[in-house]
């Protein structure tokens, strides 16, 4: 579950790879394209966050976006992420009502031993919502364990965009992502904290496994990680997070489709897999993603 809800939120998620992928040389994570009479897209479903050793880029996804004018993310790449720092500390604290009083007294002593072992203080993650405390819980130990977000997909595409004087754009805003989970009713926001806490010491094994199958291309094995289990166990989340925004993303497409020239999309990748994915999106509105073999 850990690996679904950080894959979810934009600008987390996901892990590396390293000695556990024999066919490393053979890296493919997945690329589609769409087109009409007058427009080509390239669709790359894409990890935010990896381990530097992680190998992703390849030769169809260099020539893919050395042949696009322009490059769009989930939110613009290249934006100050300081920019956010004032709308997360109004999103996500809340000093006048503390975890103490919202999680069972179990749920906060594990909370309170998490935070210790992460190196976090507890008066600091005390006054955060659940929803930022889930956050914040999920990043700290992977950051520990080696995953950093400068080695993620769409920093390293957006450098290579701007320093090729391509325009890098977004789908979505900084704070329409912030209130996908600040806005999710409280006992959904503790049901998310909670499986972090259950998850936290599988975490990164979940997430290797996770990166491997991603850079293997697997879909279906993709669909697992992120569909399945949350679609079942938490159905509020799952809608919320990744299937409205998936039928937000294919009507961007659309529109982008209808004008003309030659463009780049790098969009998390679970956000192409299952019944409710984007490749399932397009189809139902009669676009025809084709996998680049």
């Amino acid at each position: 579950m850990l690996t679904r809800l950080r894959n979810a939120l934009a600008g987390l998620a996901a892990a590396a790879l390293a000695a556990a992928l024999p066919h490393a040389a053979l890296a493919a994570p997945a690329l589609w394209v769409i087109r009409d009479a007058d427009s080509t897209i390239y669709l790359y479903g894409s990890v935010h966050v990896l381990k530097p050793t992680t190998p992703w880029r390849t030769d169809k996804v260099a020539k893919a976006l050395a042949d696009s004018a322009d490059v769009t993310f989930e939110i613009d790449a290249v934006a100050d992420p300081a920019a956010a720092q004032p709308l997360i500390a109004q999103l996500g604290l809340d000093p006048a009502h503390p975890l103490q009083e919202k999680l069972s007294p179990a749920d906060y002593q594990r909370l309170t031993a998490q935070a210790a072992a992460a190196g976090l203080p507890m008066q600091a993650v005390g006054m955060m919502r659940p929803w930022l405390a889930a956050v914040t819980m999920t990043l700290a130990p992977l950051q520990k364990a080696g995953y950093d977000p400068t080695s993620g997909v769409e920093l390293k595409l957006a450098a290579e965009a701007k320093a090729a004087g391509k325009p890098v754009k977004g789908f979505e805003t900084a704070e329409q992502q912030l209130h996908f989970m600040a806005d999710l009713p409280e006992a959904e926001q503790i049901a998310m904290l909670r499986s972090n806490l259950d998850d936290a010491e599988k975490g990164a094994a979940e997430l290797d496994s996770m990166v491997a199958d991603w850079v293997a291309g697997d879909q279906a094995a993709l669909a697992h990680h992120f569909v399945d289990d949350m679609k079942a166990k938490y159905p509020v989340l799952y809608e919320r997070l990744i299937a409205a925004r998936n039928r937000a993303f294919a009507d961007d497409l659309v529109a982008k489709l209808a004008g003309k020239g030659v463009g780049f999309v790098a969009i998390g990748a679970g956000h192409f897999v299952g019944p409710d994915g984007i490749i399932a999106e397009l189809a139902k509105r009669g676009v025809k993603a084709e996998r680049i073999e």
